[in-house]
C-alpha cells in the first residue's frame, strides 16, 4: 500500500490518532512506516507531489482557517497545501471521492514495518514509470548512526580517556611548578635596596650589625628585604637570547645559574614537553663574613615585553653577538649596553 492510500485508510477509519511521527518517519499504528519526506502520489496543481509530511501535517489541522494553518505550517517549517488543492484532497482523503485528477498511479512497493516485519503491497500501475530514485529512498532505513557505532560492543575509550587525562595533568604540574618558583622569590625578597643587593646582618645597612652577633659554625641563610615595600621590586634581572641555537637559553638558565650545570637546549624543551616559561627565577647564595645571603634573579629573553623600569634593573646579559638581539633596546648601540651592563659571550671549545 502507498502512502497516500494508508493515509485515506486511516482517515476512513477515524484512527489518525494512531498516525504519529518518529524521528524522519510516520508510522501508522504497527502496520506502516515510511519515511517522512516520502513523495506521495497527489501531485498539486502547481505541479510538484506534496510530501507524506504535509498530507499528514494538512489532514490533521484541516479544521483550521486557510490562513492560520499556512502560518501553523510556516512555523514547523513544512511545507503547506495550497488552496486549489485543499478541498479536493481532503474530500478524496475522507472518502467522500474515490479518485481525484491530481493522482498518479504508483509502483507497488514493500515498506518496512517498525517491528521488521515486510507488508507485501498490490502490483497495480505495472506499466508506469517513476523515479528509480524515489523508489530507493522509499526502501531505505537507517540501520546505524553515530550513537549507535559509539555504543558497539567491542570498542574502548579508555586509552582515549587516559591520554588526554595525562596531558592536562602534566601542564598543570608545569603551572604549578612556576608559580611555586616564582612565590618561593618574592618570598625571599624583603628589604634590599634598589638594586636587589644586601647582605644578611641584622641592620640595614651592608653587614652592620654582624659583629655583634656570636659566630656561628653552620651559619644559616637570611633573606633579603626590599625597603620599596613592594613585593618583587628591584629584583635584578639578567637577560638571555630568545634564539634557541645560543648555548644559553630560558630553558636551561637556571641550572647553570645555579648549579654550573649546562644542559643542551633541546634536552630542557623535551623534559618540558615544549612549554616555554615566561621568566624564570634563579636563587643563588654568597657568602658575606659569617653569614650567607640567598639571592634572586629574574632571567627573561623578550626585551621587547619590557618597561623603563624594568630597565633599570637589568645587571647582566649573555649576548650572541648578532646585532639584530638588540633591536628596540633603550640603548644607543652594543658599545653602549657593553659598558653600562655585564655582558657574557659563551661559546663551546
Amino acid at each position: 500500500m502507498d502512502p497516500l492510500s494508508a493515509l485515506r485508510d486511516f482517515t476512513i477509519r477515524s484512527e489518525l490518532d494512531k498516525v504519529t511521527q518518529t524521528g524522519d518517519e510516520i508510522l501508522f499504528g504497527s502496520d506502516y512506516t515510511f519515511p517522512s519526506s516520502i513523495e506521495t502520489a497527489y501531485r498539486s496543481k502547481q505541479g510538484n507531489l506534496y510530501t507524506l509530511q504535509t498530507v499528514v501535517y494538512f489532514i490533521k489541522h484541516y479544521n483550521l482557517k486557510h490562513t492560520d494553518y499556512i502560518q501553523r505550517a510556516r512555523s514547523n517549517k513544512l511545507p503547506a497545501v495550497t488552496l486549489p488543492d485543499r478541498k479536493p484532497l481532503y474530500e478524496y482523503l475522507t472518502g467522500v471521492t474515490d479518485s481525484a485528477d491530481q493522482i498518479e498511479t504508483v509502483i507497488a512497493n514493500d515498506h518496512v514495518l517498525n517491528d521488521g516485519k515486510i507488508v507485501e503491497t498490490d502490483g497495480g500501475g505495472d506499466d508506469l514509470e517513476l523515479d528509480d530514485i524515489s523508489l530507493i529512498r522509499a526502501c531505505e532505513r537507517p540501520l546505524k548512526d553515530r550513537e549507535a557505532l559509539l555504543e558497539c560492543k567491542g570498542i574502548d575509550f579508555y586509552s582515549v580517556l587516559v591520554s588526554s587525562t595525562r596531558r592536562e595533568e602534566e601542564r598543570q604540574r608545569i603551572e604549578s611548578q612556576q608559580r611555586k618558583d616564582g612565590l618561593v622569590a618574592k618570598n625571599r625578597l624583603m628589604g634590599v635596596d634598589e638594586r636587589g643587593i644586601g647582605y644578611g646582618g641584622g641592620g640595614g645597612g651592608g653587614g652592620g650589625g654582624a659583629g655583634d652577633e656570636a659566630y656561628e659554625a653552620n651559619p644559616k641563610p637570611k633573606l633579603l628585604q626590599l625597603k620599596s615595600g613592594k613585593i618583587g621590586e628591584g629584583v635584578p634581572i639578567i637577560l638571555v637570547p630568545s634564539a634557541s641555537q645560543t648555548l644559553i637559553t630560558i630553558y636551561n638558565v637556571k641550572e647553570f645559574l645555579e648549579d654550573g650545570v649546562y644542559i643542551p637546549t633541546d634536552v630542557k624543551v623535551k623534559n618540558m614537553n615544549g612549554m616555554r616559561p615566561e621568566c624564570v627565577t634563579v636563587q643563588k647564595k654568597f657568602s658575606r663574613d659569617r653569614d650567607q645571603v640567598v639571592k634572586a634573579y629574574e632571567v627573561r629573553d623578550k626585551p621587547s615585553t619590557m618597561k623603563s623600569e624594568d630597565w633599570d634593573r637589568v645587571v647582566a646579559v649573555f649576548v650572541l653577538g648578532k646585532e639584530w638581539q638588540f633591536k628596540e633596546w633603550p640603548f644607543k648601540d652594543h658599545v653602549e649596553i657593553f659598558n653600562k651592563r655585564i655582558v657574557t659571550w659563551g661559546s663551546m671549545e
